[in-house]
């Protein structure tokens, strides 16, 4: 991976940012590090194999957060970023062998999971082992397979996953979407996958609110389709402007108490806790 085709990526995927109507500082934040990688006097494979994610961060407009889309580039040849503004959903994690559609989308659905990066920390943190399908034999040959495909890190950097942000900040971004998709407000993409006429159905929110960066749109996967879910199910994208990316599926609860009200898949006591005491302030008149 060049650095001229690292650069090209990351301009990539400031056009779409820029066509999505993203803030400008976070379309001009990519276009910077494009620039700056573009210029660089070595090749950043270079400097990552010599210096590690230290040194991609060292390089000017590059940081932290963009270090890990560089690094992802470099082992993988892919960018999840650009994929999912390209509107691609999870068919790369179908790739990873022994895995498939099936199980890529279960765990998409389950944990809310997209890249590879993701999958490896959720096979080391506990949480794929939840996945129904996961034993202990299928998770040390997907942990072998991401070792090979990934040169995994430590356990510890493997665990080192994003900060999340509140469970009543995912439900109002949630609910904003929304109704800003309701309303036709929003810039379309055309999803590559389940999308035989190629056209722009997709809506596609991106903002920043209370110190966080986030990008929602409808699920697009198989699953979402087969069900009838993809008006409901919405997948958020967060970070903080230093930290790693996380990501979240909120979807309408159909069991249950909590029927009718949006849950955050995973958080589902957080939102029950919040749900019951909003029910305990309320009183009829």
């Amino acid at each position: 991976m060049t650095n001229e085709r690292i650069a090209s990526t990351l301009e990539r995927v400031a056009a779409l940012l820029e066509e999505q109507s993203a803030s400008p500082f976070r379309v001009r934040a990519w276009r910077d590090a494009a620039v700056a990688i573009r210029d660089h006097d070595r090749e950043l494979g270079d400097v990552f194999r010599d210096h590690g994610r230290v040194g991609l961060e060292a390089i000017p407009h590059v940081g932290p957060r963009l270090a890990v889309v560089v690094i992802e580039l470099i082992k993988t040849g892919t960018c999840g970023a650009l994929q999912r503004l390209e509107g691609e959903g999870v068919q790369r994690l179908a790739l990873v062998p022994g895995l498939g559609p099936q199980l890529a989308e279960r765990i998409h659905h389950e944990l809310g999971i997209e890249t590879l990066e993701e999958l490896e920390m959720a096979a080391h943190d506990g949480r794929l082992a939840t996945v129904p399908g996961f034993g202990p034999r299928r998770l040390a040959g997907l942990r072998a397979v991401l070792a090979t495909m990934l040169a995994r890190r430590s356990p510890r950097s493997a665990r080192g996953a994003a900060r999340k942000p509140p469970v009543e900040l995912l439900l109002a971004i949630d609910r904003a979407y929304r109704e800003a998709a309701a309303a036709g407000t929003l810039r379309t993409i055309t999803p590559r996958r389940f999308n035989p006429r190629r056209e722009a159905w997709l809506p596609v929110m991106h903002g920043e609110r209370d110190g966080w960066t986030f990008t929602a749109m409808f699920s697009n996967t198989e699953l979402a389709h087969r069900l009838g879910r993809t008006d409901d199910w919405v997948v958020l994208y967060f970070h903080e402007d230093h930290g790693p990316e996380g990501q979240a599926t909120i979807v309408t609860e159909h069991r249950g108490r909590m029927r009718g009200q949006r849950v955050v898949r995973g958080r589902e006591r957080e939102c029950r806790e919040r749900f019951e005491v909003g029910e305990a302030s309320w009183s009829p008149g």
